[in-house]
């Protein structure tokens, strides 16, 4: 029976030999995972060879062996982090990327900075519930609605919003070209990730190709075409001084402000990720 050591290097091999980008970092977060350790603790337990049970080395080797398939390290465990939370994920959601924990970011601020008792927001496209329950879980006086429209997708925007968002997060099935109009004219932030690819442009990574459901994707040639809606539907929702946060690829802030900026929309401005990219896009109703 290997021990940790002999383990932990065979499978940093296996995911080295299968093109996986970092190798020892998902090498030891499933390992950590069957184990119930750290990242740490896992490379500690490895210096001193640590035993590891049969069973335990079984779930070990088919999860390494998925992983080698650039099945998502998120899939494999079920669960994916995200800022305080930690989400419930899986096939037909899209996993939320730590570039989204900073665009986030200017949805918080906005939110609790509205001079209200309950501010209002609404995560339009919310797929694992990541925008709509972070700003829930970090402004707890917000009420926050998540939109979803995909049936795949709503099971696990329900299973999160069950676990994190207790009465403060209303869970909506619709698309967001025409959600909640009831809520017209009274939203104070409406935050969106939406499919921003182009249908014709198919992503380098498998984890995204392979892995990541369509609709959260692609969005017509362009890969504009869910701004735009997302876009009529904020300026509908927004009160007057409302904030929009729309999420974007790296090539389309310039795009994206002449969109805003044309669907009424005043202080459009686009903000850099840590790695200086163009990410995300705010504005004012």
């Amino acid at each position: 029976m290997p021990d940790l050591a002999t383990l932990r290097a065979h499978a940093v091999s296996v995911l080295g030999e299968a093109g996986v980008p970092t190798p020892e970092a998902d090498a030891d977060l499933l390992i950590g995972h069957v184990l119930g350790m750290s990242r740490g603790q896992v490379q500690a337990k490895a210096l001193i060879g640590a035993p590891v049970d049969a069973e335990q080395v079984m779930t070990i080797t088919e999860y390494i062996e998925r992983r080698a398939t650039r099945e998502p390290v998120q899939h494999i465990t079920g669960v994916a982090p995200f800022r305080t939370l930690e989400l419930a994920v899986g096939p037909g959601v899209f996993v939320p990327r730590p570039e989204t924990e900073l665009v986030v970011q200017f949805a918080i601020d906005a939110l609790a900075a509205v001079p209200s008792a309950s501010p209002l927001a609404v995560d339009l496209g919310s797929g694992s519930g990541a925008i709509a329950l972070a700003m829930a879980v970090e402004v707890p006086h917000a009420q926050v609605v998540a939109v979803e429209n995909s049936a795949p997708a709503f099971v696990w925007t329900t299973r999160n919003v069950r676990r994190y968002g207790d009465d403060r997060v209303r869970l909506v099935f619709a698309d967001l070209a025409d959600a909640v109009p009831e809520l017209d004219g009274t939203v104070d932030v409406v935050a969106s990730n939406p499919p921003y690819i182009p249908v014709g442009a198919v992503p380098r990574d498998p984890e995204v190709r392979l892995f990541d459901p369509e609709h959260a994707l692609y969005s017509g040639a362009d890969g504009l075409d869910a701004v735009r809606a997302l876009v009529v539907t904020a300026h509908r929702l927004l009160r007057p001084g409302g904030t929009l946060v729309i999420e974007h690829g790296e090539l389309q802030a310039a795009a994206i402000a002449t969109i805003v900026r044309a669907g009424g929309f005043t202080a459009v401005a686009s903000h850099r990720d840590l790695l200086g990219r163009d990410r995300a896009t705010t504005a004012h109703r």
